[in-house]
């Protein structure tokens, strides 16, 4: 049982490692905002879900967005702004631009 406490807590503490530092300045402090799941999203964080969802095709929010679950009227805004940035034709392609979303994320060691 120690056996398998101390390799979930290196895991987690080899994680915290790859963190960047401002992140896991926050993770340390325990401060964390509170996701609503897909499956828990009632009211307006449900609609706008459902909204997101028959947009882009996917099954599931991303985490990125679940964070302004609590603010669905934000979440909205940023769903528009996203939109406008990132998923429009300009200097850049949509293309480009999503490869250049990839590696910025890579780069900082995040899912998304």
């Amino acid at each position: 049982m120690r056996e398998e406490n101390r390799s979930e807590e290196s895991k987690s503490e080899d994680k915290k490692a790859l963190m960047p530092d401002y992140i896991r300045a926050v993770s340390e402090l325990g401060l964390k905002i509170k996701l609503i799941q897909d499956a828990d999203a009632t009211g307006e964080a449900a609609v706008a879900y459902d909204e997101w969802r028959a947009k882009t095709g996917r099954t599931k929010m991303p985490g990125i967005l679940k964070c302004f679950g609590q603010r669905p009227d934000f979440l909205r805004q940023v769903m528009q702004f996203s939109d406008a940035v990132h998923f429009s034709e300009g200097h850049l392609s949509r293309q480009y631009k999503e490869m250049i979303a990839s590696y910025v994320s890579y780069l900082n060691r995040c899912p998304y």
